[in-house]
């Protein structure tokens, strides 16, 4: 970063112009000395508060302008013992302090007139590193206080008490002077003696222009005689007297207003440490303001961090995105490069007058705008490292009075790079290889490209140089890149191509820029005789590159095709293993209502045979066939469960196989009115209709509609034909199943209220409209909790206490909505 190559990059310029955005010249200067930052660490905490700054800028509005007058220089003054401040420093104190107050109250969103004492207190609990800077501003309005009760607001001294009667006393003997004064110039006799009417001051005393031919004849002291000898200044002896009062008049007013000044400038020593203080902590948020300002009025964007792109937790490396040279103004055109991945070197190559030399200032200039704070005039996306330095050499620095001839000049100036780079360093090298033998520039500039990639340094270098072309694509980490070059109008449009080297066009150059046709023919002519074949071979790679570029794409398509294809046909098999399973699930479910018929009629069996002759044996026999008859069914519900599984594993499975190639994916809908939802246990179909209490919504299942918790619920994502979600058929697992009798005895009052909302959820599913409920009485608490229950469910039709000799007031009878 040493001043030669800040100054070859222009630098020194922007700098200027930033500094000129201050609002104070104690920042100003400060600013002119700043060089960019190689930390990465202070960079980038530089950059954010410049940003912040700038986004409050374009929050507030415009900013206070009162400038910030320089106080520096005061400071040190106020340790000495005994000193005393002048009127415009004293002025100059309140007036720093008045405009760090109005910019604090500006940050704070303050209403002007307000008092602001630091930070308000909703600053928070992790405030901005800016709010913290502005919050540490110190309260020095004491000090802005004790200065304007002697002064007023344009600086002027205020007519305290103390001085009142001393200019009280001037008054009256400046007012009997005036009255002595005329008797001499309302004289007729005397005014004849006057060159002028009017009464003169020679060293703070009035005196008479007194004509030379009239002197002795007003008596006095003179004072001073013109240069042509004609004219006396003369004190008459009458006012001498209150010439004298006045004096001693005006040394008391004086030294008066000297102890008021001492006195003040003592009670602001005491406060010193705070003053300075504040001095420094302005002066630094003016340097950022002034950095904040220029940014907002180039419209720029912070350039991401290089090193580390955190939104792909990748180095991005340096990308410029339609980067403008801010010294260009309109004329700027923009460019776009990119050095990300394994890009360490950049060769361009292109037509004299293309702008290779503008682009490499442009990638230097933002790299010390970036490290400066500075936004970019660029478009977001814009990513640049910090470089620990960043070296150029640009230009023809030939020098006679050295003996150092072009290439001489270009090789002494590499030669110190080449010793300094590191691997977080960039490199600028403008017509490498130039000024010497283009065979043995060539050989040379390749070394010294090898060198910096050793070195891992980032390099952009511009040459003619055919065979650097050839390097750049015989080398891992560089690529090449070109000017382009209108072939139509034979003149460059200044645009950056990466990925292509390009031609030098001389010929057609020189003859734009007026070489006689004679010698443009010669020189064609002898390009046909003797050219290489670099040319061709730059042709018949773009066409390459063209070719690939067309066959990628077309590759692509083919590829996106058969992934669709092969999805739909996965997806068109999973649907009939749906249709299979939904086939099970019916049988599964009449078989169910097999069970639970037959149950029915053998308890009316088991009811009847209580009424004759009841035996062990024609018990068992019964429930023995019951515990087979339910075991079959719960066997079978189980492979079915099984199989359901298997196909939503499989569906997520090609979920995942195609959702980063399928552009129309789903993405899991939000919960809201018109959701469809797999509801409940058993993953019924339905859609959303309203929100009910907090974390619940009411759910529309085919003819019914019922409050269900957000927790029970399951969003479907739709995206097309091919994205209807799989129905998933119910949970058949034995706990889940409706019973005709459900036994709460034993369990906790929330226990027994779940198991029965299971109970009611699965006999409406299974069509059950009547099953019993056995609490026991105990002390009436589950009686109560399960009538209370039952009274709020919708699917409930009616319940009622069973007949004495089947459970009375220990059972309830349940019936559902047909």
């Amino acid at each position: 970063m040493n001043d030669k190559t800040l100054k070859l990059l222009e630098f020194d310029r922007l700098r200027t112009r930033v500094a000129e955005s201050a609002l104070s010249g104690e920042a100003a200067r400060r600013l002119a000395e700043e060089i960019p930052r190689t930390d990465p660490q202070e960079a980038g905490e530089l950059k954010k508060l410049v940003a912040e700054f700038t986004e409050k800028l374009n929050d507030r509005g415009e900013e206070p302008r009162e400038s910030f007058p320089d106080i520096g220089f005061i400071l040190p003054k106020l340790a000495a013992e005994g000193m005393v401040l002048e009127l415009d420093e004293a002025y100059a104190l309140g007036a720093f302090i008045n405009a760090a107050e109005a910019l604090k109250g500006w940050f704070w969103g303050a209403v002007p007139g307000n008092k602001i004492r630091g930070a308000p207190a909703g600053l928070g609990e992790e405030p901005s590193p800016l709010a913290v800077l502005v919050s540490e501003l110190p309260d020095c309005s004491p000090v802005s206080r004790e200065i304007f009760r002697v002064l007023h607001k344009d600086g002027s001294l205020r007519d305290l008490p103390e001085f009142q009667e001393i200019r009280g006393r001037i008054r009256n003997l400046t007012g009997e002077l005036e009255a002595a004064a005329a008797r001499y110039t309302g004289n007729e006799e005397t005014r004849r003696m006057l060159q002028s009417a009017l009464p003169s001051q020679r060293d703070g005393r009035m005196v008479l222009a007194v004509k030379a031919n009239f002197r002795g004849r007003i008596r006095g002291i003179v004072h001073e005689v013109s240069s042509t000898g004609q004219t006396l200044f003369v004190e008459p002896e009458a006012v001498v007297e209150k010439n004298n009062e006045i004096l001693i008049e005006t040394r008391r007013l004086d030294g008066e207003i000297r102890r008021v000044l001492r006195d003040m400038t003592g009670r602001i020593a005491l406060r010193r440490l705070l003053l300075g203080e504040l001095h420094e902590k302005v002066i630094r948020l003016e340097t950022l303001r002034a950095r904040a300002r220029y940014s907002r009025e180039t419209r720029g964007v912070f350039a991401l961090d290089g090193d580390t792109d955190h939104r792909a937790f990748q180095p991005a490396g340096l990308v410029l995105r339609q980067a403008r040279h801010p010294l260009l103004g309109s004329k700027a055109v923009p460019v776009d490069i990119s050095m990300g991945g394994n890009t360490r070197t950049v060769i361009i190559t292109g037509p004299n007058t293309g702008g290779k030399t503008v682009t490499l200032k442009i990638v230097g200039l933002f790299a010390l705008m970036n490290q400066f704070g500075l936004a970019l005039p660029a478009e977001e996306g814009t990513a640049l490292p910090v470089f620990d330095g960043i070296y150029a050499d640009i230009g023809d620095e030939q020098s006679l009075s050295q003996s150092l001839s072009t290439f001489s000049a270009h090789m002494t100036n590499i030669a110190a790079i080449t010793g300094a780079v590191t691997e977080r360093s960039l490199v600028l090298l403008d017509e490498l290889g130039s000024g010497t033998d283009p065979e043995e520039g060539s050989a040379i500039a390749m070394a010294i490209l090898d060198h910096l990639m050793e070195k891992q340094a980032r390099v952009i270098a511009t040459t003619h140089h055919g065979i650097l072309k050839n390097y750049g694509y015989s080398r891992e980490g560089v690529e090449n890149a070109s000017v382009e070059f209108d072939g139509r109008t034979l003149s460059p449009t200044y645009r950056l191509i990466m990925g292509i080297p390009g031609e030098s066009r001389a010929v057609e150059i020189a003859a734009r820029n007026g070489l006689c046709g004679t010698i443009v023919s010669a020189a064609r002519a002898y390009l046909d005789e003797e050219r290489s074949d670099v040319s061709a071979l730059i042709a018949g790679l773009k066409r390459k590159h063209q070719e690939l570029d067309a066959a990628a794409e077309a590759g692509k398509a083919e590829i996106s095709r058969l992934r669709e294809e092969r999805r739909r046909a996965d997806l068109k098999e999973l649907r009939l293993r749906q249709k299979e399973i939904d086939l099970k699930a019916g049988g599964v479910g009449s078989l169910r209502l097999l069970l639970l018929s037959s149950r029915k009629t053998l308890e009316n069996l088991v009811r009847e045979l209580k009424e004759g002759e009841l035996t062990r044996q024609k018990t068992l026999k019964v429930k023995e066939f019951l515990a087979g008859l339910e075991k079959s069914v719960a066997a079978e519900g189980e492979s079915l469960e099984k199989e359901r599984q298997g196909l939503a594993e499989e569906r997520r499975r090609l979920d995942a196989e195609y959702a980063p190639e399928d552009a129309g994916a789903a993405v899991p809908a939000a919960f809201g009115p018109g959701t469809a939802v797999l509801a409940g246990e058993y993953r019924r179909r339905g859609r959303i209709l309203r929100a009910d209490k907090k974390g619940a919504w009411i759910v529309e299942i085919g003819s019914l509609r019922m409050s269900i918790s957000e927790k029970d619920l399951i969003p479907l994502a739709l995206s097309g034909e091919d994205q209807k979600p799989l129905i998933a058929p119910p949970d058949l697992s034995p706990e889940n199943q409706a019973r005709f009798e459900l036994n709460l005895l034993g369990m906790r009052l929330e226990e027994a209220l779940e198991a029965l909302r299971r109970q009611i959820d699965a006999a409406a599913l299974a069509g059950l409209h009547e099953f019993s409920v056995v609490h026991g009485k105990g002390d009436g608490v589950l009686q109560r909790g399960v009538h209370e229950f039952l009274k709020q469910q919708g699917l409930v039709a009616d319940y009622y206490f069973s007949r004495p000799e089947t459970g009375g007031f220990g059972r309830t009878e349940v019936v559902l909505k047909g």
